[in-house]
């Protein structure tokens, strides 16, 4: 006999939000990572994958002419623990970041907390053909600084 096959769930639909080709440009806060802080243009490639289920992420930041930063990243929806999840590796080569969190309204907001601390990111996906992203980290979970943030519009 023939299962038929999972489909997506509103929750998951709720991720093409974040589909598309898009370019921008990034302010980098001054931080341990980069003293002087500084801007850089980024490109980020969200694909809607696996039948729906997944949005899969390749980013590259250019900073000078160069590429200086790349991640992937593949978000998905956790029906057990009813949230949005996205795993994150980058050119840093730390391994899987793995973070968590909700939508309000048409803004994701996530955390994750690892050996180097807190990071905590929005993606605000609320205006149609642009969406902005902060970053902002912490040693303890408490107090927050501004890591980047970046306004990007839709390529296509």
């Amino acid at each position: 006999m023939m299962h038929e096959m999972p489909k997506p769930t509103a929750e998951h639909k709720k991720l093409e939000l974040l589909a598309g080709n898009w370019t921008g440009e990034e302010k980098i806060a001054p931080s341990p990572w980069d003293a002087a802080g500084g801007t850089a243009i980024g490109r980020v490639c969200n694909k809607v994958s696996l039948d729906g289920f997944n949005v899969i992420q390749e980013y590259e930041q250019e900073r000078g002419g160069k590429t200086s930063f790349r991640g992937h990243g593949v978000f998905g929806y956790d029906a057990n623990a009813k949230c949005y999840v996205l795993h994150w590796w980058d050119s840093m080569g730390m391994g899987v970041n793995e973070f968590r969190g909700q939508f309000t309204g048409d803004v994701l907001s996530m955390t994750f907390a690892g050996v180097h601390g807190h990071n905590r990111c929005t993606f605000d996906v609320s205006k149609p053909g642009g969406y902005t992203f902060t970053m902002d980290v912490s040693q303890d979970g408490k107090i927050w600084m501004n890591f980047m943030q970046g306004g990007y519009s839709k390529k296509g």
